[in-house]
């Protein structure tokens, strides 16, 4: 049987553990009731602890993917962070700032939006669309600019720090580099094909500008919106543009025609040169021919000339006299024989018509 003390807890034997465990559960009872009756026995120093450790902690910030953390000691940069979880020193030795790196940037210029809608609604802003070209005419011009922050070398800093406002900075340098392109264009050139290479140079003076502040900006894009003359002349200029178009298109419509006609004229032509060199060729040869033949028949008239012309006259008489109308007599019926030239069928041309023979001939 377990022993007793005197007003004291049961004595468990060392070979019942469980009875010594039950046995330091009660002890640690008693001494927490006996905490709770007296108060805590180091009270000032654990919230003390606490605190110390939530100051602490408070130091862990999370960079979003879109983000790219700042550190500031005392307000000087120390570091920059990229996305995910990090430690700073707790405030107010360490702070963070974590500005969108990735967001696309707008600003307008020349004209504001006033309800997005839709349908949207816009209102002109004249003192910054009206500018001056090259020609010294007025143009009125609409374009946004996109940005957004630069995140190679302290861009971020440089975006944080150096400008009071960014925003108001890419509003004024957009303008001014707007202006300075427009200033050497010439208005056909704006209103027409010359708008990419107006949007092209006003991105690269606008860049140069806003590096030289140091705002840690990169331009996405310049894009025109609007680009046409003054109100007050805007219909002479629609005459002026319509002209023009006109004139486009009267002068393809002529290079069209032109291209049509010109290779065929150059293809008769060829064809009739082609032609007359065929025919050059057959009369030469032709022509050649017959010296030749008529060389060989001189040779020929001078070895037999009676012979030669006797054959002659045959083969010549061979090649007429089948072709004409004849009548053949003997030497008595051409004595007896009337002439007669039969001259109405000569003026029609019809020709003669054989006569009769006054008798004792044959045909």
């Amino acid at each position: 049987m377990p022993d007793r003390w005197d007003g004291g807890p049961t004595r468990r034997s060392p070979q019942d553990p469980i009875g010594q465990l039950i046995d330091l559960s009660e002890k640690l009872r008693e001494r927490i009731g006996d905490a709770r009756i007296r108060g805590p026995r180091f009270g000032p120093w654990i919230p003390l602890a606490i605190g110390i450790v939530a100051w602490l902690l408070s130091g862990i910030y999370i960079v979003a993917p879109d983000q790219r953390g700042v550190v500031l000691r005392f307000g000087k940069v120390v570091a920059e962070t990229d996305p995910g979880p990090h430690y700073h020193l707790p405030w107010p030795i360490e702070s963070v700032v974590r500005p969108s790196v990735t967001a696309i940037r707008k600003e307008e210029l020349g004209f504001r939006t006033v309800e997005v809608g839709p349908p949207a609604r816009y209102q002109d802003v004249e003192a910054e669309a009206l500018m001056l070209t090259g020609d010294e005419n007025i143009v009125k011009l609409e374009f946004i600019v996109q940005y957004k922050v630069r995140t190679d070398g302290s861009g971020v800093t440089d975006f944080l720090f150096n400008a009071r406002d960014p925003d108001g900075a890419v509003r004024a340098a957009a303008e001014a580099a707007m202006r300075e392109v427009i200033g050497r264009t010439a208005i056909d050139e704006v209103l027409t094909e010359g708008k990419q290479n107006v949007q092209i140079e006003a991105q690269q003076v606008l860049q140069r500008v806003l590096d030289l502040y140091g705002a840690g900006l990169e331009v996405v894009t310049v894009k025109l919106q609007d680009v046409g003359p003054p109100d007050q002349v805007s219909d002479a200029f629609k005459d002026v543009i319509s002209a023009q178009q006109d004139k486009e298109r009267l002068i393809n419509e002529a290079r069209g025609y032109a291209n049509d006609v010109v290779p065929r004229a150059r293809g008769q032509a060829a064809q009739i040169v082609n032609e007359a060199e065929a025919y050059r060729e057959t009369k030469v040869r032709e022509a050649t021919g017959t010296a030749q033949r008529f060389t060989a028949l001189q040779e020929e008239y001078a070895k037999a000339k009676d012979i030669t012309r006797r054959r002659l006259y045959l083969e010549t008489m061979e090649s007429i006299l089948p072709s004409a109308q004849k009548i053949v007599m003997d030497d008595l019926a051409g004595k007896q024989t009337v002439p007669y030239l039969p001259l109405e069928s000569l003026l029609r041309g019809e020709p003669p018509k054989p006569e009769a023979p006054a008798g004792g001939g044959g045909r």
